[in-house]
Formats: C-alpha cells, sequence, structure tokens
C-alpha cells in the first residue's frame, strides 16, 4: 500500500514540479538540439530510477556490451509491465525513444516529457496514421536517436508467454540501416500486475542479446523476422528465469 501512495505521489510531484524545467528544455532546444536531448534524457532517467527505489525494484542487467557504441539502435523487447519503460529507459546510453500507443498523448505533462525524449505515439486503428509514424521512426534512427519498440502491440497480461512479434514493428530498423537489439525483460510484473494494485519489492532481470544486422541475415529468418527474434527472446527469457528465479 504505502509503495503505491509513494510512487503515485512522486509521479504528481515529478511531473508539477517539473513544469519550469519543461520551459528551460523548450528554450535549449531553440539554441542546442543536442543539449536538450542529453538534459531530457538526464531528468527523465533520474525520474525513472526514482520510481524504481521507491517501488522496491532491484534490477540486474545484462548483455550491456552488446549495445553497439557507434550508432543508433532499435531496441525489441517482451512486454508484460508498465514498469518496463521505467526500468529500461535509464539503462540506454544514448538517446532513445519509445515507440508508444497514441492515447499516451491524452497525459498532459507527461507527453511532453516523452516528446523531449523523442518518443513517437502508433495509432494502432489507423493504417495510413501507423505507416507514417514508421517513416518517423526511421527519420529518428537516421539521425542517431535510438527507438524501442515492444512487436507485441499491447502489454501482455499472462506470464511466461509472449504474444505474436507483428513484423512491421521492424520497419524502422530495415529501413533505417540500424541493428535490432532483442532486449529480454524478466519478473517485471512481479512489482505490480501480478498482484495490482499494490506494488511491491522485486528483482527484475534486464539482458540485451547480441544485436541483429538485418543485411547480413539469412533470407528465411529475414522473412520471418517476428518469430525469430520472438523465438530468440523467449528461448533466453525461460533461461534466466530459471537461472536467477529457480524456475
Amino acid at each position: 500500500m504505502i509503495r503505491l501512495i509513494l510512487v503515485a505521489l512522486y509521479l504528481f510531484l515529478f511531473l508539477i514540479l517539473s513544469i519550469p524545467v519543461l520551459v528551460a528544455e523548450w528554450l535549449i532546444g531553440k539554441r542546442n538540439p543536442s543539449l536538450k536531448d542529453q538534459s531530457s534524457k538526464a531528468v527523465v532517467g533520474w525520474g525513472f530510477r526514482c520510481i524504481a527505489f521507491l517501488a522496491g525494484a532491484k534490477v540486474i542487467v545484462k548483455g550491456r556490451e552488446n549495445i553497439p557504441a557507434d550508432g543508433a539502435v532499435l531496441f525489441v523487447g517482451n512486454h508484460r509491465s508498465y514498469f518496463d519503460i521505467v526500468l529500461t529507459y535509464p539503462i540506454f546510453p544514448r538517446v532513445t525513444g519509445y515507440v508508444a500507443k497514441k492515447e499516451m498523448t491524452r497525459y498532459p505533462l507527461l507527453v511532453n516529457w516523452m516528446r523531449n525524449i523523442h518518443c513517437l505515439f502508433l495509432d494502432r486503428d489507423n493504417i495510413k496514421e501507423g505507416l507514417k509514424t514508421i517513416l518517423n521512426g526511421v527519420e529518428e534512427v537516421k539521425s542517431g536517436v535510438s527507438l524501442c519498440i515492444f512487436p507485441e502491440g499491447t502489454r501482455n497480461k499472462v506470464n511466461d508467454t509472449l504474444l505474436p512479434f507483428r513484423e512491421g514493428s521492424f520497419k524502422i530498423a530495415e529501413k533505417g540501416g540500424v541493428p535490432v537489439v532483442p532486449m529480454v525483460i524478466v519478473n517485471a510484473a512481479d512489482v505490480f500486475e501480478d498482484h495490482l494494485p499494490w506494488i511491491k519489492r522485486a528483482t527484475v532481470v534486464i539482458e540485451f542479446q547480441p544485436p541483429l544486422n538485418l543485411k547480413e541475415m539469412d533470407k528465411s529468418a529475414k522473412k520471418n523476422l517476428g518469430i525469430h527474434v520472438s523465438g530468440l527472446i523467449s528461448e533466453r527469457y525461460f533461461q534466466l528465469k530459471k537461472e536467477h528465479f529457480g524456475g
């Protein structure tokens, strides 16, 4: 109970008290967009680390060395919890946005910070608008901004399963010419979703797998990229679960 109250109160205060910071970020962006990117990343990363601390989430990170240091990438992960974003964002080494559902634009102040870190908003019910979002994503990665996408298309509500990965999710990497970094998230739902509405202390494992260069993949794997990447993540998911949680 107390953790839920602390997290909710902190989020509310962060959004309200950060209004002057948003104004400052807007002014910085007028003169130095790159500095705005870095400062916004730092502010949001700090905010998420505070939420993780208040929630009692301990994060074990593996495979940092698999994240290319010389350019943008497309992070692709399984999605079981709202905390997937809270826990992964502070780990990303460079400016990184998420491909989020369009409904997130309803939330004032939160959407401003999301835009500041280059999040894109996908209309899942409008093919034309969805294509525009993918094309915007291609431009983002070409400009050096990494993106993170959850190809299941929605938060999976069943533990130890993965929904089918949507093939269109990988177009950003294919058209943008950047590698795909599979990201395995284990036990994030134990923070919140497994015992709604309470938040409890939990350990979460996040592992980055070796990057996939789509140009070097064989035709069969590339043709069924969603199935291929889903298989990689699923296999490692159960290995990590057994290694860290005994089952």
